[in-house]
């Protein structure tokens, strides 16, 4: 699928190698994957040409290409092709700006810089061949210099799956695609989208859902996300993807987050819904005209799909919904238009899969071509086993693959949790402790987080989820900009089984706690024993708890505890001194007492708390690295920072009664990250706060102006990386925008009562810009924003005093312009193409809006147009006979 921004290419990949080297192996499997991802990719093979003609060709699909990836191989440069390639493709480099992303394989990168090695060899040869045309060869050379010279990967030593994956993920940042990560090797995947892309294949203007069922680890989720990547972006007005919704059902607020997870999809824009009722009747209201593509992954119950999925009331036109389950009866419940059961693989297909993770290449050798089978075929054909499994045996000896088969061969066949088994009793006791705790506590989360937890509880935290990672045992899903730790439910299934297996009807003796009834049970009954480490208890604020604080008197060893909307009654030097991770959102008490024992605690999330200051007595906490204490409504001041002087992050967000930061901020040389969001009684800022060299994100968006600003807004800008921020005063908003970082992505302007000359011009010049609000300004014109060729929703919120809207850029989604009374000329709709809501309400002066009729005929699905103003009748005389739009009332948006 060609991104918006390279819908001019004819290729957003060229793909240059030296067929002979890397041809069936490396360059085969990074072509399918990133064919696989979407990516429409040319494939240059110097051994498949024939003849001169093909040259126009060849050059036309370097030149018609977005990006370039170079496979330099030990006889690359022994052919005169792929050098003129890399020539035209550097060329390319320096004309047009074509993205060129350089892998050495199995290569020194500096025998390609300096043309040494086996390229030496292949030089000396070219400089007697072409003796008469040293011009051609010396520009091979130079070519080669530039390439090497580039960022790229470098294949010695690094496991070849793995980089794979970073390519596609590199290169689909690089396109700014859409579309999820399907399989590293997509075998097989092919034919069952086939299978589904014809179930979905009806009339254009009607709907169709189509529900992939099978049991789990076969795929389904693989299949799923393969169609949603196969459908071009621009046939819809939205996708969304909703992954694992079984297991976010369950958590607090779960059914409400997945509601605003889809909206939030769909229409670009945040919208919170109160209830799932509420969420129902908006997705009815907001949604009803649009025609969209949504996923909705691993259901398992039909009250998930009623408030997510009914197709049939809340979609436009044209929409497509899938749906994977293991439960066929869902499907039946929801009237789904079609069934696709998935079968497990066939024989030719899991022996290439097994083959590919275990050997890198899709045969094995002839010393492990049977053992290879007899492996495969306890496997029982599903890719899951066979992805851990391979991944498992990869470079191990023939000893270690008999003992393999033996441990199978013990096991029922197709039991696919004691084929995962195997992978897992493979680790050393360490990476074990790191995927129990994992798939118990931390799936979901941010992988820096919990490396920073685990890392504390004196784990090698990163090693160990870089191995789960190389065995496929983890997952990495990338979240706008954070990789989250991510597990297949079988696998964390298995984990949680592994934790009561010693004692299977003794839960208060399990190492990890992490079902409600079985907590609650321990806790309520006191049973607790000292082999608990890890605890967590999620309860809906609303229906609080409360437990006696002895039933942790016994669990000594207790070192990961989550205790969401619980009261505990009694002291708390109950609580086991081994804490590392506390997690207690709805803190009870005003202020953390000295007997609670905080000494070992990395992580401190004390959100939604009742804490009026932090701490009785400040107490030195050395190991502190997190500190989270956002929505405490009751909290003054910040802590004294003297006390936590390792402190890398702090997050206080929405702490409306927060008047001060402690000075001693100024000490913290490790504070990466500021969170002050929404902090609204903050009127200063101490001087000390300049101080934070190795700061790189600062939030403080909704904090009234801060009477100092200025005295250190240039030390932190520079090392930026994100920014939120209002109510800057009018006389410091040009001078400090041009300290804001361009690769900014959201931006909001509010309650900064802007005039024309304050108004920066900088502003049309941020090319990341996704996201742009200007509030209660006394602005009368806006600079040139045609240039933010990302922009994709644009505010104007009680500009008074504005006058007209300049021209926009095209690829504008969502144009919300309210309360901007002044506002006489609207900007011209007829370059639009893409416009999906326009909402010009309360603007009562408005008179025209040039190329409306045109936008109607094509995307606009939503329209607000001034209540009560003889505008409104004139236009809708106008536009009568056009059925795809409605009128709205005000705050669609």
């Amino acid at each position: 699928m060609a991104s918006s921004s390279s819908s001019s290419y004819r290729y957003q990949v060229f793909l240059s190698f030296r067929g002979e080297d890397t041809r069936l192996n490396f360059t085969d499997h990074l072509y399918e994957a990133l064919r696989a991802a979407g990516v429409n990719t040319f494939s240059d093979d110097d051994e498949l040409r024939r003849g001169e003609a093909i040259r126009v060709g060849l050059l036309r699909a370097i030149q018609g290409s977005r990006v370039s990836i170079i496979v330099f191989s030990r006889r690359y440069a022994d052919s005169s092709w792929c050098l003129d390639e890399l020539v035209e493709i550097i060329k390319c480099r320096r004309t047009v700006r074509q993205i060129v992303i350089p892998i050495f394989y199995d290569v020194d990168p500096s025998d390609v810089r300096k043309q040494s090695g086996s390229f030496g060899e292949a030089f000396g040869k070219h400089e007697n061949r072409f003796a008469s045309n040293l011009d051609r060869v010396l520009r091979w050379r130079e070519a080669l210099t530039e390439a090497a010279h580039l960022s790229g990967w470098d294949l010695r030593n690094r496991h070849e799956a793995k980089l794979i994956k970073k390519v596609v993920q590199s290169v689909s940042k690089e396109l700014n695609c859409t579309n999820l990560f399907v399989a590293l090797y997509p075998i097989g995947i092919e034919s069952h989208v086939r299978a589904v892309n014809s179930m979905l294949d009806v009339e254009p203007n009607d709907k169709a859902c189509v529900g992939i069922w099978g049991m789990g680890g076969v795929g389904k989720t693989t299949i799923a996300k393969a169609v949603y990547n196969q459908t071009d972006d621009g046939t819809f007005d939205g996708r969304s993807f909703l992954v694992n919704v079984r297991e976010k059902w369950s958590q607090p607020n779960g059914p409400v987050l997945l509601q605003e997870q889809l909206l939030h999809d769909i229409l670009k824009s945040e919208v919170h819904v109160g209830s799932v009722d509420q969420g129902i009747k908006v997705m009815e209201e907001m949604l009803s005209c649009l025609k969209v593509l949504i996923l909705v992954d691993d259901v398992d119950h039909i009250n998930q799909l009623n408030a997510l999925a009914r197709h049939n009331v809340w979609f436009g036109p044209g929409s497509r919904i899938i749906v994977t389950t293991r439960d066929e009866h869902v499907l039946r419940q929801l009237e789904v238009d079609a069934i696709y059961k998935v079968e497990e693989m066939n024989g030719t297909e899991s022996f290439e899969l097994f083959c590919l993770y275990a050997f890198r290449r899709s045969y094995p050798s002839e010393e492990y071509s049977e053992v290879s089978r007899m492996v495969v075929d306890y496997c029982g054909g599903l890719p899951l086993a066979l992805e851990v499994l391979g991944s498992f045996l990869y470079r191990r000896s023939a000893a270690e693959w008999q003992s393999t088969l033996v441990k199978l061969k013990r096991s029922p066949r197709k039991d696919i949790n004691k084929v995962l088994r195997i992978s897992f009793d493979g680790l050393e006791d360490d990476v074990q402790s790191i995927f129990l705790d994992i798939s118990c506590f931390f799936i979901g989360m941010k992988k820096d987080y919990v490396e920073l937890i685990l890392d504390g509880c004196e784990l090698d935290a990163k090693t160990g989820i870089n191995i789960l990672l190389e065995r496929s045992l983890l997952t990495i899903r990338e979240n706008y900009g954070n990789d989250q730790l991510m597990m297949h439910d079988l696998l964390r299934d298995m984990g949680r089984d592994l934790v009561q297996e010693k004692f299977p009807k003794e839960p208060e003796n399990w190492i990890r706690l992490w079902s409600p009834k079985v907590v609650s049970d321990v806790l309520r009954k006191q049973t607790g024993t000292k082999y608990v480490e890890g605890l967590t208890l999620n309860v809906e604020e609303e229906k609080k708890v409360s437990f006696s604080t002895k039933a942790f008197e016994k669990m000594e060893r207790l070192r990961l505890l989550q205790l969401n909307h619980v009261q505990l009654n009694g002291s708390l030097e109950y609580l086991s001194e081994e804490l590392r991770w506390l997690c207690w959102h709805g803190f009870p008490l005003a202020f953390i007492p000295n007997n609670f024992y905080l000494g070992n605690v990395v992580a401190l999330d004390l959100q939604y708390s009742n804490l009026a200051h932090v701490w009785e007595e400040p107490k030195m906490l050395e190991k502190l690295k997190i500190l989270n204490l956002s929505h405490s409504r009751n909290l003054r001041q910040t802590p004294d920072f003297s006390y936590i002087l390792n402190l890398e992050q702090l997050i206080m967000m929405d702490c409306e009664s927060l008047e001060e930061v402690h000075d001693s901020i100024g000490l913290l040389e490790k504070l990466v990250l500021v969170n002050l969001k929404g902090c609204t009684s903050i009127k200063k800022l101490p001087n000390s706060f300049g101080k934070l060299k190795s700061l790189k994100t600062l939030g403080f968006s909704g904090c009234p102006p801060f009477e100092n600003s200025g005295d250190f807004a240039a030390m932190i800008f520079k090392s930026l990386k994100g920014l939120s921020i209002s109510d800057l005063r009018p006389s410091r908003i040009v001078t400090r925008f041009r300290l804001v970082p361009t690769w900014l992505k959201q931006f909001r302007l509010m309650h900064c009562n802007l005039t024309d000359d304050a108004i920066p011009k900088e502003l049309g010049s941020l090319p990341s810009l996704e996201f742009l609000l200007i509030s209660e300004s006394n602005v009368r014109y806006l600079p040139n924003l045609d240039g933010l060729s990302n922009l994709e929703n644009l505010h104007l919120v009680d500009c008074d005093m504005l006058q007209s809207v300049p021209d926009l850029p095209t690829n504008l989604r969502f144009l919300l312009v309210r309360d901007c009374r002044e506002l006489k000329r609207a900007p011209d709709m007829s370059r639009m193409t893409n416009l999906l809501a326009l909402e010009l309400s309360n603007c009562l002066n408005l008179v025209d809006v040039p190329g409306l009729n045109k936008l109607l005929t094509k995307s606009l699905r939503f329209l607000d147009l001034p209540e009560d103003h003889s505008m409104r009748t004139t236009l809708i005389e106008r536009i009568i006979w056009v059925i795809s739009f409605q009128i709205l009332s005000p705050n669609f948006l």
